[in-house]
């Protein structure tokens, strides 16, 4: 790997794109229930098409939810404030197919299942979760990711601020990133997908788009250079879009959410479930101890795996991969992760402090590599450096 040359790539989605939508309300629904209710169990979908929402999954809470007013206030938020634009928080119409959890899962869940496990908290389901951190970019995230999620940062900023009127909610971008080896050496190209209003021209909307979103975010990488290429709506035309255009879906956007398809995924999806699912709490801990890896200088790169099964209080499995860039044996660091680290379901939600309502902003922009997250603090360094010794 280390005098080799090739490209990767990796896309984000705006706030307005259908599916980021459908994970907002699904994660507006989830903070709600949280806010009122820490206890809450919460597996909640929602769908859009048209001018309609449906919310659907289980939900076994103490709150009152108003899944209308929700869904109303996100799609505000967003933007979706003209039916022009492919939905209308003042009109489009709002469906709840709400049900309680099912008994048999919910048991093993609160430690009322199998005799050996009585009076421990399980995990919410079987499956395995990675993590990933790596020294491309000041998070300690993989640069693709970071650079697209920026895009549509600065997406949403132009249109909010009145600056760009003619940008409308829906979006995509992605970057293309040449490597040496792990490291970034230029950006070969860039990808923008941005709605906007009927009556622009397309030249405007290319040189708008390049010279007041893509070159302020990603000049200052002093990746750019003459020869990288610029797509701005491909098509030539992205007047239809939001739920009109293409319909939204919670949780179909999980490397999106993840690292931008470097590294693995165990493939479950995050919004609108509760810290007992551990395909959410298990892939948060896993970037939590690759990022501390990482910070700690035990590896330019880490990879996590935390594997579970349903109703068992601990993982079933613990797996550290460095990509030959570790400072110390595999061996140690994996005993110093289970040293340091509890990943038990009930260690997870005390160590991140995960019963309350942080979850609506981690449905935009990558739930990793922002430091407004618990799971993304580096406090277990010190921890990991002694635990090598």
């Amino acid at each position: 790997m280390a005098n080799n040359t090739y490209l990767f790539t990796s896309e984000s989605v705006g706030e307005g794109h259908p599916d980021k939508l459908c994970d907002q309300i699904s994660d507006g629904i989830l903070d709600e229930c949280l806010r009122q209710d820490p206890e809450s169990h919460v597996a909640c979908e929602t769908f859009a098409s048209q001018a309609a929402i449906i919310v659907g999954g289980e939900i076994t809470t103490n709150a009152y939810v108003n899944v209308q007013k929700i869904a109303s206030d996100v799609a505000k938020r967003i933007g979706y404030t003209n039916p022009d634009y492919g939905l209308d928080y003042k009109s489009m119409a709002v469906l709840s197919m709400i049900h309680e959890q099912s008994p048999d899962i919910n048991q093993g869940v609160v430690g009322t299942g199998l005799k050996e496990f009585q009076g421990q908290q399980g995990a919410g389901d079987q499956g395995m979760m990675f993590g990933f951190a790596c020294t491309e970019t000041p998070e300690l995230m993989p640069a693709p990711i970071m650079f697209s999620h920026k895009m549509m940062i600065k997406s949403a900023e132009l249109r909010k601020s009145g600056e760009v009127k003619w940008f409308r909610p829906d979006s995509k971008g992605q970057v293309t990133v040449e490597y040496e080896g792990h490291r970034p050496v230029r950006i070969d190209s860039v990808v923008m997908s941005q709605q906007h209003d009927p009556d622009v021209e397309e030249d405007e909307i290319r040189e708008t788009i390049i010279s007041k979103l893509i070159k302020p975010v990603l000049e200052p990488t002093g990746l750019l250079d003459s020869n990288t290429k610029y797509y701005v709506n491909p098509t030539g035309r992205f007047v239809i879009g939001g739920p009109v255009g293409d319909t939204g879906l919670t949780g179909r956007k999980i490397i999106v959410d993840t690292y931008g398809g470097m590294g693995r995924h165990g493939g479950g999806a995050f919004s609108g479930k509760d810290p007992s699912k551990v395909d959410r709490s298990g892939a948060y801990m896993a970037r939590y101890i690759a990022k501390n890896i990482v910070a700690a200088g035990l590896a330019e790169r880490c990879e996590v795996q935390l594997a579970y099964a349903i109703g068992v209080p601990f993982p079933v499995s613990i797996m550290t991969d460095t990509f030959g860039t570790a400072a110390v044996s595999e061996e140690k660091i994996v005993k110093a992760v289970k040293e340091v680290f509890d990943c038990t379901p009930a260690g997870i939600i005390k160590t991140l402090d995960l019963k309350r309502p942080i979850y609506e902003a981690t449905a935009t922009y990558g739930h990793f590599g922002r430091s407004d997250f618990p799971w993304e603090k580096c406090d277990k360094v010190e921890a990991l450096k002694a635990a090598v010794k």
